[in-house]
């Protein structure tokens, strides 16, 4: 854990990057969601601690039912289903956004929780699906995870679409799935477009969406990282913290607040 003194002062490193940027683009990952109360997939004590990620893959889904009803079991009893808040990073995330520095977040998060803590919908670029919805593959409805839920409370393990019968997924990616149609190719073009990356919350492990930050880079952004853990491309960054993502943004937020 940092010493506040040396937080304090890469934070205020960081909130000059931004006070001197432009278009800052902001790329997050599970690190940020967890301090939410969200679980974590891959960190030691995650949901594959628990569960086999191949039995997850999206062809399983497709043709195992009782890959389904794993699906469904670990959505409903797990903390993706609860009613979960912002905390302090989401917020501050938000307030880049109202003081005209956020130029988009690119988020490998499915929670939703971007646009709840005043994110406008249309800067918020969910590289793997948003969980808000579900959809039937064979007629495409759309289903929001509310009507869903009332499904499964009523004992439905593998709930089938109204209209069709047809399979109801999460609109979430799952393994062996692509990425939704167009989202990475906006997403890349927004970071190759900006002057500051700032990576919260991510490990930077998961392929295609870890792509972005570099590409980013490659065009010509200054990188500050956020997160606990290293990432591949910490020897690049302007500033590197390790450290809570809410912890650090909410000082960093503090620091441009002073100077505006």
């Amino acid at each position: 854990m940092l010493q506040s003194d040396n937080l304090n002062t890469l934070a205020a490193r960081v909130a000059e990057l931004v006070l001197s940027s432009q278009r800052v683009v902001v790329f997050t990952g599970a690190g940020v969601s967890t301090e939410s109360g969200l679980p974590d997939f891959r960190s030691p004590g995650g949901i594959w601690d628990r569960f086999e990620p191949d039995d997850f893959t999206y062809q399983r889904f497709v043709s195992r039912p009782e890959t389904r009803r794993l699906w469904w079991q670990l959505i409903y009893e797990g903390s993706l289903s609860q009613e979960v808040k912002p905390n302090p990073a989401h917020h501050a995330i938000a307030e880049l956004d109202r003081l005209g520095k956020l130029d988009s977040v690119i988020t490998q998060n499915i929670d939703n929780l971007h646009q709840a803590a005043g994110v406008p919908d249309e800067k918020v670029f969910e590289l793997h699906g948003n969980l808000r919805w579900s959809v039937c593959l064979d007629c495409g409805r759309r289903y929001p995870f509310e009507q869903v839920k009332t499904r499964l409370d009523e004992g439905h393990h593998a709930p089938c679409c109204e209209d069709c019968a047809g399979i109801l997924k999460p609109g979430i990616v799952f393994f062996g799935e692509m990425l939704p149609d167009g989202v990475f190719e906006a997403a890349v073009k927004r970071a190759e477009g900006a002057d500051l990356i700032m990576v919260i919350g991510s490990t930077l492990i998961v392929y295609p969406a870890a792509e972005i930050p570099a590409r980013a880079c490659r065009s010509g952004a200054r990188l500050a990282i956020i997160n606990l853990s290293p990432t591949p491309m910490d020897f690049e960054a302007s500033v590197l913290v390790r450290a809570k993502a809410g912890e650090t943004m909410a000082k960093v937020m503090e620091l441009i607040r002073e100077r505006l």
